[in-house]
């Protein structure tokens, strides 16, 4: 077995061309296993399998720089560099990130996670490397899927604007751009990386170079020929680039000879190597989607489709069934999707109303412009995205959305901690980024039902809302089909009880409820963290003797601040422990390891309050309570 004596890139080069092929099989083979029994992203490396062991194998890795864009594809990467027998552990709590991270592997380049950045850490750090004079690569790696994104023609704009020595290699995955490669391509690409057109080309330069008209001319001319041969070319030779391709990107060899005849020709190149998600696994081929990440499953038979009983809805089936049903009321409403049609689940939904469907591939600013484009002109937009995503579209939130006032509806799944994608793909700041934002009306739902209930009463409003949901099954509460609007700044109370208050904001009811029984506490279910129910507040404060705020996001700014905030401003005496999601990151496990990490289960919500009654702060709490000074805004 050529694997087993490959462990780092510099080993992977002992081996001949000729061994390439029979190399990747084994790799395949491992990959294949070693994710069945695991767990992981599988149909996005089976694909990039070939590309990862030719630049690894031309590229002088560590010193070269290779950066992956998303990460999903870079499971061979971490195989190669080093990283092979701790594969099974990827994405666990203490295991391998499922990203490439700067913290695990000196060949991790760049931590990425979100898409379309890979063009501008690789600009930047071939700019790092001529402004220091060190000789050194830079390669981005993109897929066709992250070529939507207006981030990766902003760092191909400025890339080629520069004539800096950089390569971006385009993964295309899905036949988006280019027929299939065939004979003639194969011949072109060699001919056109091959030493004699690359130096023919730069002696051109040099003796063009005193007549830019000329120069200008030639370049044109290279440029239509290629775009007549390669229509895809095209785009990129215009926008500075030279352009080769496209490559069959299961060929390693014939990868090899082309990445080693473009590696030292000094200007920005871009590579277009056409891959097919899942190569080498029949099933993943099929249904690339399906086998973009798996749980453990038996190779032979494939993922197989559960045939448990029915059991309660995730959060994001409850989305997808509300808006089904609310578009059949009302044909003035549409969904915007920035590519996450599966994960926020809208399939049903674009299956249904196809023309109400606007998935804007990966452009989160995009989306929400939009949106609000659509809410100006008489619609009724619902933008359904993750928390993790949305921040991507910031100043559109505040700018285009907000400001305007306009009647946008953002559900946003994947709130709070998300197990094990980990802090790349973390919801935990929305609340603290959006009660913020002047005209917003944010909800946080305790259960399914009233998931339901606040997405209907975000769509009865004339201005911004939000609804923010977590990952995965709620409490097992049936949605009621009928639909509710629920009083807006209003919150319920679930439990009376004596001297502790536990306000809960969001999806951790079932921790909050364990509290209170254990304290015999009063347990309010807040509902909207904006407008906060600041009566219920003042009306707890007069009748408790502290206060709890729970909640699954970010401490800092959250919720509890907002409680926070109004305690200190009406002088309520009260002393407030907020409890929430500390000021780190919290690093990749299941969501139930992560909660229990910051104690945020039952026990440790438990734990937090006996101390807290036992001593810890007594001291300065009875000092304070003798001069009749202000207590509030306490965080554990």
């Amino acid at each position: 077995m050529l694997l087993d004596n490959i462990n780092s890139p510099s080993e992977l080069k002992a081996l001949s061309v000729e061994e390439l092929p029979a190399f990747c099989t084994e790799v395949r083979e491992f990959l294949l296993q070693s994710v069945s029994e695991s767990g992981g992203h599988l149909a996005s490396g089976l694909g990039a399998l070939e590309l990862t062991v030719a630049l690894h194998y031309v590229y002088d890795t560590p010193n070269d720089r290779v950066i992956w864009d998303v990460g999903h594809q870079a499971y061979v990467h971490k195989l190669l560099t080093g990283r092979r027998s701790e594969l099974g552990t990827i994405k666990k709590k203490d295991g391998l990130c499922g990203f490439p991270r700067r913290e695990e592997s000196e060949y991790d380049d760049f931590g990425v996670g979100h898409s379309s950045t890979s063009i501008s850490a690789a600009l930047g750090m071939a700019l790092a490397a001529k402004q220091q004079k060190i000789d050194r690569h830079a390669i981005a790696v993109i897929g066709d899927g992250a070529m939507t994104a207006g981030m990766a023609y902003e760092g191909l704009a400025h890339a080629g604007d520069i004539d800096t020595e950089m390569l971006v290699v385009l993964n295309d995955n899905d036949m988006s751009i280019s027929p299939n490669v065939g004979g003639l391509n194969k011949y072109l690409s060699r001919l056109l990386s091959g030493r004699f057109y690359s130096t023919m080309r730069e002696n051109s330069k040099k003796i063009l170079a005193k007549t830019p008209v000329m120069k200008r001319f030639a370049r044109r001319a290279e440029e239509h020929t290629k775009g007549m041969i390669v229509p895809s070319a095209t785009l990129f030779e215009e926008m500075g680039f030279v352009y080769y391709g496209p490559v069959d990107g299961h060929d390693v060899m014939e990868l090899v000879k082309i990445l080693e005849n473009i590696k030292d020709i000094n200007e920005p190149k871009f590579l277009h190597v056409v891959t097919q998600k899942g190569k080498g696994y029949k099933p993943a081929e099929k249904d690339p989607i399906g086998y973009h990440a798996v749980s453990v499953f038996d190779l032979k038979k494939g993922v197989q489709k559960s045939k448990a009983a029915p059991s309660s809805p995730t959060y994001t089936q409850v989305f997808s069934q509300w808006i089904c049903d609310m578009a059949a009321e009302n044909d003035k409403l549409v969904a915007v999707t920035p590519a996450m049609r599966e994960g926020s689940g809208l399939v049903q939904f674009s299956k249904d109303f196809p023309d109400r469907y606007f998935d804007v591939a990966i452009a989160e600013q995009h989306a929400v412009t939009l949106a609000a484009g659509m809410a100006c002109d008489g619609l009724k937009p619902i933008v359904a995205i993750y928390s993790t995503f949305l921040q991507r579209a910031y100043d559109q939130l505040i700018h285009d959305v907000a400001l305007q006032n306009l009647p946008v509806v953002f559900a946003i799944d994947r709130a709070g901690l998300v197990g094990n994608d980990g802090p790349t793909h973390s919801g935990n700041y929305d609340l603290s980024y959006l009660r913020c934002i002047p005209n917003m009306i944010v909800m946080a739902p305790c259960d399914e039902n009233e998931c339901r209930q606040m997405l209907f009463t975000a769509f009865q409003q004339d201005g911004p809302t939000a609804v923010r949901y977590p990952r995965g099954k709620g409490i097992g509460i049936e949605p009621q089909q009928q639909m509710q609007g629920l009083e807006v700044g209003k919150g319920e109370v679930k439990r009376e009880g004596n001297s502790v208050a536990i306000l809960l904001f969001g999806s951790l009811l079932n921790e909050a409820s364990y509290a209170a029984e254990a304290f015999d506490a009063t347990l309010v279910n807040m509902r909207f963290v904006k407008p906060i129910d600041e009566s219920l507040i003042t009306e707890i404060a007069d009748s408790h003797d502290l206060i709890i705020t729970l909640e699954d996001n970010a401490i800092n700014g959250g919720a509890g601040s907002a409680v926070n905030e109004y305690i200190n401003s009406q002088a309520l005496q009260i002393p407030v422990i907020n409890l929430g999601i500390p000021d780190e990151y919290i690093e990749h496990a299941s969501r139930e390891e992560q909660l229990q990490e910051i104690s945020l289960t039952g026990e440790g919500i438990v734990k937090t309050i006996s101390e807290f009654k036992q001593g810890i702060y007594s001291k300065f709490l009875s000092e304070n309570m003798k001069n009749s000074q202000k207590v509030g805004g306490c965080a554990l």
